[in-house]
C-alpha cells in the first residue's frame, strides 16, 4: 500500500467516522492483521473505544476478521473498500437516476449504515419522503418496498451473509468469532413481507419526549415491541453491480464516439439483457442471437432485421473488438467483450485508459507530448530519429520531450543489442509506452489530487468555522419564529444578523466548496477507469 493511499485512506475514515475510528482504521492499514490486544497498545486507547471502532468498521464492511488456528481473532483493514467511500455520491446518483428519489434513498440509507434489514430501510425511506412532500400527503410503504424489489432484482443490492442454521444447532462449543456465509442463489431472494403503513413526520420536541417516556413505560410494564418479520435477515450494497453499471456506461460511450447512436443502442440492449447474468469478472457478456437483440431494442428505435444484421456485422469486424461473433449457424451469436488483457489484438485500454493519460499529457507537457505518445501507442516501438519523423518535430525539442516523459515513466526505453557487447554504437534504442507503469503512476497522483482537494477543503471549513456557526444558528432561529407564525419585519431583523461582508463570504465559501466536491467526482472518475484496467490486466491469464 503506498503513502498516497494510506493519506487517502485516513482521511475518509476521519471525515465520514471520526478521529477514534481513524486511529484505528490506520493502525490496520499500517501494520497488517493485528488481534484486539495489539491494537490497544499500537492506538493507546481504551478496549472499550477500540471495540466500539472495529463494531462501525466492521458494519461497513470496511474490516474484515478471522479466526487463527490457536483461536485468536485477527483484524485486518480493506482498503480497497474504504477507498470506495469515495465514490459514494456516484452510487446514490445512478440510483436515483435508475430508480427515482425511492431507490436514491433506499441505496443512501444501506450506504449510510453499513448494512440494514428491509423493513427498517423501508420505514426510513418512507418517513424521509414523506418530510418533503406537502402537508397531508405522505409516501406509501408499498411504493418504497417495490423499489427496494427492483435494486434487488437488478443485483443493485444484495443480502448480507449469516451463521449457517447447522452452526447454530450444533452443541459443539462456539468459536471466538462466527464464521458468516450465504449461497449465491440466495444472496438476491427478497422476503415476502406485508409492510403496510405511511411515512410519518417529525414530531416537535414535546411529543418526542412524550414519545419516549411512553416507549419507556412500556419496557418497564414487561411489553416489547413486536419483532419485526425479517429480523436477522440484512441488506447490503453491491458496490460491484454499481461498478459493471458504470463500465457499460463507458462502453456504450465509447461505442456512441466510435461509430454512431445507432451502434450504442445496440450494444447498451445487448448489456441490459446480460447485466444480471454476467459474472463480474467474465471478459465477455452471454452469447445473444441476433433475433434476441432485435426483440429487446427499444421502441423508439424503428431499424429493420436487416439493418441490425449489418450493424452487428460491422461491430464484430471493428478492430476494436467490442462485440465478439461466434459461429455462422442461424446467423451466429454475439457477446459485448467487456474486459481486455495483455494478450488482446489490440492496445487493451484505448477507448478508457489512452484518453485519460493524454490529457495528462496536454495538461503538463503540451499538444506535442501528446502527438508523440500518441505515436507511441500506435506504432508500439520507434527509435528517436523515426519519432522525429513521424510526428514531424524537430530534433532537439523531439529528444527533450522524449527524456521528459521518460524522467515521468510515462514512456521507456528498451535496448536491442546487435552484438554480445551491447557497445552503445551496435545497439537500438527504442522508445515505447509501458501502458501498466503509466496506469499505475497515473492511479498514484489521483490518489494525491483526491486527499490535497480534501485537505483542502477542510481548511476552508476550519477558517470559516465560526461564520458557519453563526449561520445555523440565525437558520435556526428563522425555522423557529417562521413554524410560531412571526411577522416578516420580525424575520428580517433577525436575517439582517448576518452582514453584507459575511453573506458574500459565506457565499464564496460555498462556491469554493462545490468546486471541491465537483473536482472530487471528476478524478474519482479516472480513479475507476484505471482500477478497472489495472484490475482487468491482473485478472487475465
Amino acid at each position: 500500500m503506498t503513502q498516497a493511499e494510506l493519506r487517502l485512506c485516513s482521511l475518509l475514515l476521519q471525515e465520514h467516522f471520526g478521529e477514534i475510528v481513524e486511529k484505528v482504521g490506520n493502525s490496520l492499514l499500517r501494520t497488517g492483521p493485528r488481534p484486539l490486544r495489539l491494537l490497544v497498545g499500537d492506538t493507546g486507547l481504551l478496549p472499550d473505544q477500540v471495540k466500539k471502532a472495529l463494531c462501525v468498521l466492521i458494519q461497513h464492511n470496511l474490516v474484515w476478521y478471522e479466526v487463527q488456528p490457536r483461536g485468536s481473532v485477527e483484524y485486518e483493514a480493506r482498503s480497497e473498500r474504504i477507498l470506495r467511500i469515495l465514490r459514494y455520491p456516484r452510487y446514490i446518483y445512478t440510483a436515483k437516476t435508475l430508480y427515482g428519489d425511492p431507490g436514491e434513498l433506499l441505496v443512501e440509507e444501506l450506504l449510510l449504515h453499513g448494512h440494514l434489514p428491509m423493513s427498517c430501510a423501508v420505514a426510513r425511506v418512507a418517513d424521509r419522503l414523506t418530510e418533503t412532500m406537502e402537508d397531508g400527503k405522505t409516501m406509501d410503504y408499498a411504493e418504497v418496498s417495490s423499489t427496494f424489489v427492483r435494486l434487488a432484482d437488478t443485483h443493485f443490492i444484495q443480502r448480507c451473509p449469516i451463521v449457517p442454521e447447522s452452526s447454530r444447532s450444533t452443541k459443539v462449543p462456539l468459536p471466538p468469532a462466527p464464521a458468516l456465509a450465504i449461497a449465491e442463489k440466495d444472496m438476491y431472494v427478497v422476503p415476502r413481507l406485508s409492510l403496510v403503513g405511511k411515512g410519518k413526520r417529525r414530531h416537535s420536541c414535546n411529543e418526542e419526549e412524550e414519545g419516549e417516556h411512553a416507549a419507556k413505560k412500556q419496557k418497564q410494564e414487561g411489553g416489547s415491541s413486536e419483532t419485526p418479520p425479517d429480523d436477522g435477515i440484512y441488506w447490503q450494497v453491491n458496490l460491484e453491480r454499481f461498478h459493471q453499471h458504470f463500465r457499460d456506461q463507458a462502453l456504450v460511450s465509447a461505442t456512441a464516439s466510435r461509430m454512431d447512436q445507432t451502434s450504442s443502442e445496440v450494444v447498451r440492449t445487448m448489456l441490459r439483457m446480460s447485466e444480471v447474468t454476467t459474472a463480474s469478472g467474465a471478459s465477455h457478456t452471454q452469447p445473444l442471437s441476433s433475433n434476441e437483440i432485435f426483440r429487446s431494442l427499444p421502441p423508439g428505435y424503428n431499424i429493420g432485421k436487416q439493418v441490425l444484421d449489418q450493424y452487428l456485422a460491422l461491430l464484430a469486424d471493428d478492430p476494436l473488438e467490442f462485440v465478439g461473433k461466434s459461429g455462422d449457424s442461424g446467423g451466429g451469436t454475439y457477446t459485448v467483450k467487456v474486459m481486455w488483457g495483455p494478450g488482446a489484438s489490440w492496445a487493451p485500454p484505448s477507448p478508457f485508459l489512452h484518453p485519460s493519460l493524454i490529457r495528462l499529457l496536454l495538461r503538463r507537457f503540451g499538444s506535442r507530448c501528446a502527438r508523440i505518445f500518441r505515436l507511441l501507442l500506435r506504432k508500439k516501438h520507434l527509435e528517436q530519429k523515426q519519432v522525429e519523423d513521424f510526428a514531424m518535430i524537430p530534433a532537439k525539442e523531439a529528444k527533450d520531450m522524449l527524456y521528459r516523459m521518460l524522467s515521468e515513466n510515462l514512456v521507456s526505453l528498451q535496448e536491442i543489442p546487435k552484438t554480445p557487447d551491447h557497445a552503445p554504437s551496435r545497439t537500438f534504442y527504442l522508445y515505447t509506452v509501458n501502458v501498466m507503469a503509466a496506469a499505475r503512476m497515473l492511479l498514484h497522483r489521483c490518489y494525491k489530487s483526491v486527499a490535497n482537494l480534501m485537505e483542502r477543503r477542510q481548511h476552508e471549513m476550519r477558517e470559516n468555522k465560526r461564520l458557519l456557526e453563526k449561520s445555523q444558528r440565525v437558520e435556526a432561529i428563522l425555522a423557529s419564529m417562521q413554524a410560531t407564525g412571526a411577522e416578516a419585519s420580525q424575520l428580517h431583523e433577525v436575517e439582517e444578523m448576518i452582514t453584507g461582508p459575511e453573506r458574500q463570504q459565506l457565499e464564496n465559501l460555498k462556491r469554493n466548496v462545490n468546486k471541491i466536491d465537483a473536482s472530487e467526482n471528476q478524478v474519482d472518475e479516472t480513479i475507476f477507469v484505471l482500477e478497472s484496467f489495472i484490475m482487468s490486466t491482473m485478472k487475465t491469464p
